[in-house]
């Protein structure tokens, strides 16, 4: 066997160059935004304009959204691994973040193709928001503080994430039983 028909092994950094987001949709345009929602609403959802509730409708919405929001997750971890920053890892009980779509929207640039397209298919995206549900994760001000801090460090470009612990109620009352903390939901 000769030298040159050997092959040599891939580093960590080359298989993460091979990493390809090019099947991922652009919302460039009403008629990609439009192909993406119809594409989650009949293939994610598993639902037709026929069946669809309003509900079907938010979660086709936010799927769309959230395959944005991926594109740029991919390039920014590529980037991140071919540049090795400074991490910052924030740790908090709480983040409270409050509602999320109407913001990613904005902060994605796709807010006005995202409200055409949805107005050309009959629907209205402030509807629509009505059916996202709070986090739960946090009803304070250091919860609020937290979620700043995320959302500067994002402004800012630093490579930043957020840790904490989602408990089953989201904000919960606490009681102990038999000395084990247990969680209620918090009316």
């Amino acid at each position: 066997m000769s030298k040159s028909s050997t092959k040599v092994p891939l580093t960590d950094k080359d298989r993460r160059k091979q990493i390809s987001i090019r099947g991922l949709p652009l919302l460039e345009n009403v008629a990609s935004v439009k192909k993406t929602f119809n594409r989650h609403l009949h293939f994610t959802i598993v639902k037709d304009r026929n069946v669809a509730t309003n509900r079907d409708y938010y979660l086709s919405t936010a799927y769309t959204v959230r395959d944005h929001l991926v594109g740029r997750w991919i390039r920014t971890q590529q980037h991140y691994y071919d540049t090795d920053p400074k991490r910052v890892y924030y740790l908090s009980l709480e983040y409270y973040m409050g509602r999320s779509l109407s913001n990613m929207m904005i902060n994605l640039g796709i807010e006005s193709e995202l409200d055409e397209s949805l107005y050309e298919l009959g629907l209205s995206i402030e509807e629509l928001e009505e059916f996202e549900e709070d986090a739960g994760l946090g009803n304070g001000g250091l919860g609020r503080l937290a979620a700043c801090f995320l959302d500067s460090m994002a402004t800012l470009g630093l490579a930043g994430y957020g840790y904490g612990l989602r408990y089953e109620f989201g904000i919960f009352q606490q009681t102990i039983k038999d000395g084990f903390q247990c969680e209620e939901p918090d009316d």
